[in-house]
């Protein structure tokens, strides 16, 4: 049983699991950072330093502070854009992949089919050289 442990302990995937955790709270720590030292003070400025989260009502002397539930949607709401604007920004520097041609069109009856086929299955054609290509 201590075998299959260590096995299972040291997959590669769980290892990955690990370190996308780790490196998960590290970024989370960053963006709450921001939002709740940078967004937030402006959030507060432009409602009129209005506090959310003493706002509560009281029933049957039990308080309901809805005002807590207020500011933690505004916060999921500010980082999820946060977020949005920090994923959009990194796909741009991803570098393109190039398009992988999968389909070419037969050249007697234009239908398509796979790249790498030598005869249409269609018209039963023989392609040779002469096929125009079609990427997706």
């Amino acid at each position: 049983m201590l075998k299959e442990f260590k096995e299972f302990a040291l997959q590669g995937n769980m290892l990955d699991m690990a370190i996308g955790i780790v490196i998960g709270s590290a970024f989370t720590a960053i963006v709450t950072a921001i939002v709740d030292f940078m967004i937030m003070p402006l959030v507060g400025a432009l409602t009129a330093g209005v506090d959310f989260t003493t706002l509560a009502v009281s029933v049957m002397g039990v308080d309901f502070k809805y005002g807590a539930v207020i500011t933690a949607l505004i916060k999921f709401i500010i980082i999820a854009f946060v977020l949005f604007m920090i994923v959009r920004a990194m796909n741009k520097f991803k570098k393109k992949e190039p398009v992988k041609e999968i389909t070419k069109i037969c050249p007697f009856c234009k239908t398509s089919i796979d790249i790498e086929a030598s005869r249409c299955p269609n018209c039963t054609s023989e392609l040779g050289d002469a096929v125009v290509t079609e990427t997706v």
